[in-house]
């Protein structure tokens, strides 16, 4: 069907990486129109818009320090609330949560509540506010249950920052930390990440390359630092994925629990574009959900084939529902002539 707009929203480098001109041309097949939104532009000169796809994730991080990106999403925010009919792939909040680990932190805490019949939990964790935690970290960690070793993450989940980690393996060893950051206790899952990517009611589960196993427990082994994407990229050769000890291979995910844990987590974050990282616990066979990611992700969902067929299809279905509810309001008949008339609504609630 003509007309139907799609403004997009990526860095120079995510829009190499995602190859966007292809999928413009194959949204283009589809009677949809892609369109590069330039922030630094009105968006009312641009529009108007169905859909906005964007990954925004640089300005707001950056806004919390910087004018201009304060006022590029400023801008931006402004255009959204005087056109509600467009639709955000994804809601800004949701996005916003999402970039803080220790908000994503708390929902993924949740999940052994809401998906315990499935067997799925998160890690222990802690959340590092400043230098002033630390004189409290033993007890806290006592508290909540943690134990060696401990994988610290950086609290913000954007840049090339939040990709650099660390493997903590005693207590002396926390002088090592940086706050703000978050610990969460390291499970052995035999050096294999499933990376979920969901494009709306569509995931794919993608077998990546991760950290060996560690023995529990404190020990005298000196702070590893990593950096996470460089460990588990397709290609990684890391001396840390390489197990120590021989094991028999896990069972993959269950596909009726990883889908449960997707719809789960599609309400919880209000969002159709997000990525899971999720291991199986070597000793218990528990999915085990360690980090959320926002779309598209350091990897663009590198691996998985059918992602501009999916994406477009969920778009594809967004438009539709836009189509139908403007059918109906217009096929809806008149409340005023069933009522008397406008003077018999003036006073209606």
């Amino acid at each position: 069907m003509s007309g139907r707009r799609v403004g997009f929203y990526l860095s120079d480098k995510k829009r190499r990486r995602m190859n966007l001109d292809a999928f413009a041309e194959i949204c283009a097949g589809h009677g949809v129109e892609v369109v590069e939104i330039d922030l630094n532009q009105p968006l009312v000169s641009q529009g108007p818009f169905d859909v906005i796809v964007h990954k925004l994730s640089d300005v707001i991080v950056e806004a919390e320090h910087d004018n201009q990106s304060q006022q590029l999403l400023a801008n931006f925010q402004s255009y959204v609330s005087a056109h509600p009919s467009t639709v955000l792939l994804d809601p800004l909040p949701a996005m916003t949560q999402l970039l803080d680990r220790f908000a994503s932190y708390r929902i993924m805490s949740q999940l052994h509540n809401s998906l315990r019949d499935w067997r799925i939990c998160s890690p222990p964790y802690l959340e590092i506010h400043s230098a002033s935690d630390m004189s409290s970290i033993q007890q806290a960690m006592v508290t909540q249950g943690l134990s060696f070793p401990l994988i610290c993450k950086t609290r913000v989940a954007h840049g090339s920052l939040s990709h650099e980690m660390s493997l903590i393996f005693s207590v002396g060893s926390l002088a090592d930390v940086h706050p703000p950051c978050v610990l969460q206790s390291f499970v052995n899952h035999g050096a294999v990440l499933h990376k979920v990517f969901v494009v709306g009611d569509k995931h794919f589960c993608v077998e990546r390359p991760s950290l060996k196993n560690f023995p529990s427990g404190p020990c005298d082994r000196k702070t590893i630092f990593f950096n996470s994407h460089e460990v588990s990229k397709p290609e990684s050769s890391s001396h840390l994925t390489a197990l120590d000890e021989q094991m028999p291979c896990l069972p993959p995910p269950s596909s009726e629990a990883v889908a449960a844990l997707v719809r789960e987590l599609r309400v919880q974050l209000g969002m159709a574009l997000f990525g899971v990282d999720v291991i199986i616990n070597i000793h218990t066979h528990t999915l085990t959900v360690i980090d959320i990611n926002i779309f598209p992700g350091r990897c663009s969902y590198e691996g998985v084939p059918q992602f501009f067929s999916s994406l477009l299809r969920h778009i594809e279905s967004i438009l539709d529902k836009q189509t139908a509810a403007a059918a109906q309001a217009t096929c809806s008949p008149d409340p005023t002539q069933a009522t008397g008339g406008p003077s018999a609504q003036a006073n209606s609630p």
